[in-house]
């Protein structure tokens, strides 16, 4: 496999919040960039622009939704929001953006949810980046990779662990909150986090035509 554009961005102009994630191929990147995206490319900023709106519109129908699950229930009931919705509300901004997203993560809750071959290196490299005093807005990726069924364009933009994450991903969990966690994802890797923290990545991935 070979990469034909590779890029690690910072879009100043595109204001925009949080993430969305999109699993792609099983083939895995030899390196992750570290330099500042190129957008001389009309293709890949319109990729990337995109992008960064599904985050923006994935983040704020789960928060929304989140809210009025907490309001309602508590945080027990938001556990079941994003067990059922989440994945909902990624597939349906995918298919009106017309490509692919999740969240991905190296301690996931959702097996699903498990980074691959090529999103691991990259989640430890924004590790590093933000070892390296870089602010959690700016840790993203963006590339252009030679698969063996053609080209694709990967994103990835990191997720910060906010202070209400600790509720369900902290080190101290409301015995109600635990026992819901077991039931629902028995193999929970997703624990233990502080504020700050990075979680894991939205991605977002588009099989493009050769």
């Amino acid at each position: 496999m070979r990469r034909v554009v590779s890029m690690t961005m910072v879009l100043i102009a595109l204001a925009c919040s949080s993430a969305v994630a999109g699993s792609g191929s099983g083939a895995e990147n030899k390196t992750v960039a570290a330099s500042p995206v190129n957008t001389s490319s009309p293709a890949l900023e319109a990729d990337v622009k995109r992008s960064m709106y599904a985050v923006k519109v994935f983040t704020g129908r789960l928060q929304s939704e989140l809210v009025q699950a907490m309001q309602a229930g508590g945080p027990t009931n938001a556990i079941a929001v994003c067990n059922t919705r989440a994945g909902k509300i990624a597939a349906e901004v995918s298919k009106k953006q017309n490509f692919t997203m999740k969240r991905v993560s190296l301690k996931n809750r959702n097996p699903d949810n498990a980074a691959n071959e090529w999103q691991r290196p990259v989640l430890r490299e924004f590790e590093l980046r933000k070892q390296n005093g870089e602010p959690m807005k700016d840790l993203i990726y963006a590339d252009i990779v030679e698969t063996a069924v053609g080209n694709q364009f990967r994103f990835m933009k990191a997720i910060p662990t906010g202070r209400v994450c600790m509720k369900c991903h902290g080190t101290k969990i409301e015995p109600a909150v635990k026992a819901r966690l077991e039931k629902l994802y028995p193999d929970d890797k997703a624990l233990g986090y502080s504020v700050g923290d990075i979680r894991g990545a939205f991605v977002v991935t588009r099989d493009m035509i050769r």
